[in-house]
């Protein structure tokens, strides 16, 4: 069997861990010459149930993040990335607001995503011992292959 990805989702939160991602999700979507959707999630946390879909679908209340914040936060992902994708034409930039698992979830499976990437721990981490990982969180309810990846050389005290 033969892998071939058409949609690949590559999440950032401006760690190094995800800005490392990114040369993977980069590398994959030129390999399968697939479309690559370079995403963010501005966290709002709000009250969430799971009310949604089915039972592995986290549910939500809307959240309103105002255009302006939306804009600069899809223009600080152009100006972070774009350079670095030299010829290739075939991505797009989404940010939204919300609790980041969830987010990232709920696009991927509307979008018919194939394939994410994102940071094996991110700028929210020291967060983990109350919220868990969003990579974990992500790995455990997407549709899709997940690959979370971590920068190399970094110490994680224990």
């Amino acid at each position: 069997m033969k892998l071939q990805y058409k949609k690949i989702l590559y999440c950032t939160d401006f760690s190094d861990d995800a800005d490392y991602a990114f040369l993977s999700a980069l590398d994959m979507a030129e390999k399968y010459q697939a479309h690559l959707t370079i995403f963010h999630v501005l966290h709002s946390p709000y009250k969430y149930t799971r009310t949604v879909v089915d039972e592995n679908t986290p549910g939500g209340e809307e959240t309103f993040i105002s255009p302006e914040v939306v804009e600069k936060a899809k223009q600080k992902l152009q100006d972070r990335y774009g350079a670095k994708m030299g010829n290739f034409t075939n991505h797009e930039y989404q940010v939204v607001g919300g609790v980041p698992f969830v987010e990232i979830v709920r696009f991927a499976r509307a979008q018919g995503v194939d394939f994410i990437v994102l940071g094996a721990s991110g700028s929210s981490e020291l967060d983990k011992t109350t919220f868990g990982s969003t990579a974990e969180n992500v790995a455990r309810r997407a549709h899709c292959t997940v690959m979370a990846i971590r920068f190399p050389g970094k110490i994680f005290n224990l």
